[in-house]
């Protein structure tokens, strides 16, 4: 008995074979192997063509039931995952009418603007938890100015892995997940957003019947199942944007649990159990895959854009050449708690949603020519994003998140052990490694939806556990005053 999950990227698709009893994957592959075009028409613009999601899909699914030789008929549901706040839109035969503008176009940041002025920002922010920014419903509203020919031709409106859906099972759906994503979700109602419906004044026979995050959402039709060589009728189970699925994958569904991921950029996502939001629009509060009426689960969503890349940056241009990041790592660590004074401030990759949009952009502060050495800098720049993210973490504490436990995967920066015991130490949290990913976790999402799992602890039971950091007391005052010297030049 198997489980089937789609990872829906800009950059690829992955497809993932899971053996449910085991929890293991068995197979898994992506598509394609150099990353997916962008469109990009006009600077600030990104769009790409929903039917290459499918072409890749159906590239990376090939493979994957190749390596693993099981007859169609084993795989028991399947679970998809996407890259959040793109807008689809088909018509009423359920054709594509346009590419897909995904989550990094910016054109539509004017419409949200004049959106938040217009609704105000106290009923914006208290009602939809955001502002509407450059999320899916203000990237519709630029679509009704300025394509209008294309806005009369519409029949639905989908995110990304809603089309993906539609494409197995010929029925359209968007979970309250997906909608807040979108900002068109009220949580104050619980409801459809008439604020933003009635301020854009857009149909609302748009936007797709509202399903659960979790239970069958559509079965998989003959057509279907003959480009993928699967079983028509295999249902479909689960459905959520990649940020909330990456938790999902780290088994993140409680309050005070955090997923992270620590890339070219950072993402905290922290799990709230009361409706709450920044006053300053610093973080983003979407609903998360097990939030309900019953059970206010909300994923609070920290974005930081100068991590790895900043880590990158000093293997590059700083140190000596030939050393690679794990010698980098082993030469950090000479470097005592605090770099000997030395500071870094690591936001030089663009506007910085945690700063209000400031671009400050990448300092170095309280070099000493006659004691500092490339170990201090590469232990600055790696303290100094950690420090972006406690930064980012106290903003989440001020909402009532107790931060308590990090999960991440076992990759990028939290292969550094002194980036992740830093972490630990300033935050207070303990950090557990594992060995996961998107289209694993979409997997065993399905998995609970269709009840294989009676819960999400039996469905990540197998999870597993690489490592486990906990906070360095006897470094904590060194740490903290290296914080706050941090802390004095963001002023």
């Amino acid at each position: 008995m198997y489980l089937l999950g789609f990872d829906v990227g800009s950059s690829s698709v992955k497809v993932c074979l899971v053996e449910a009893e085991s929890g293991k994957t068995v197979a898994q592959d992506f598509s394609p192997k150099t990353e997916m075009p962008i469109i990009a028409e006009k600077p600030g613009w990104a769009e790409q063509n929903p039917e290459s999601w499918w072409e890749n899909l159906k590239l990376a699914n090939e493979s994957v039931l190749k390596q693993s030789g099981i007859a169609a008929g084993e795989i028991k549901a399947i679970g998809i995952s996407w890259q959040m706040h793109g807008l689809v839109l088909v018509d009423k035969n359920k054709q594509v009418l346009r590419p897909s503008i995904i989550w990094c176009d910016s054109r539509a940041v004017p419409y949200g603007e004049k959106a938040l002025q217009a609704i105000g920002k106290e009923t914006c922010l208290s009602h939809l938890l955001n502002s509407p920014g450059n999320f899916t419903a203000a990237k519709l509203a630029w679509i009704k100015e300025n394509e209008p020919q294309i806005y009369k031709q519409i029949d639905k409106i989908m995110l990304p892995g809603d089309y993906i859906a539609m494409k197995l099972t010929d029925t359209i759906g968007i979970t309250v997940e997906g909608l807040s994503e979108g900002v068109f979700w009220d949580f104050k109602e619980n409801r459809l957003s008439d604020a933003v419906l009635d301020y854009f004044d857009f149909d609302r026979n748009f936007i797709p019947e509202t399903i659960p995050t979790f239970g069958i959402q559509g079965l998989v039709t003959v057509a279907a199942a003959e480009e993928l060589g699967l079983k028509e009728g295999t249902p479909v189970c689960y459905r959520a944007g990649d940020q909330p699925n990456n938790a999902l994958s780290l088994n993140v569904f409680n309050p005070g649990e955090i997923a992270s991921t620590a890339g070219t950029s950072g993402v905290v996502y922290g799990v709230l159990g009361k409706v709450n939001y920044d006053p300053l629009s610093r973080v983003n509060t979407f609903a998360h895959v097990n939030h309900s009426p019953e059970q206010t689960r909300l994923g609070v969503l920290l974005c930081i854009n100068g991590v790895g890349i900043l880590n990158s940056w000093v293997k590059k241009n700083i140190v000596t050449r030939g050393l690679s990041y794990g010698d980098m790592n082993a030469l950090a660590s000479q470097s005592p708690n605090g770099s000997k004074g030395l500071t870094i401030i690591p936001f030089g990759n663009g506007a910085e949603r945690i700063l209000e949009n400031r671009e400050p952009g990448c300092s170095i502060h309280g070099i000493n020519f006659n004691i500092h050495n490339q170990a201090d800098i590469i232990r600055a720049a790696q303290e100094g994003i950690v420090f972006s993210f406690q930064y980012g973490m106290e903003i989440m504490k001020s909402m009532g998140m107790d931060v308590s436990l990090i999960r991440a995967g076992n990759a990028n920066m939290f292969l550094s052990p002194l980036f992740r015991q830093t972490l630990a130490t300033i935050s207070g949290a303990t950090i557990e490694l594992f060995d996961t990913d998107g289209a694993a976790g979409a997997a065993k999402g399905a998995g609970i939806g269709i009840g294989i799992y009676a819960s999400n602890k039996e469905a990540f039971a197998s999870l597993e556990k690489l490592a486990v950091i906990e906070p360095g007391i006897r470094d904590e005052v060194q740490c903290r005053e290296a914080y706050e010297r941090w802390k004095s030049y963001m002023d």
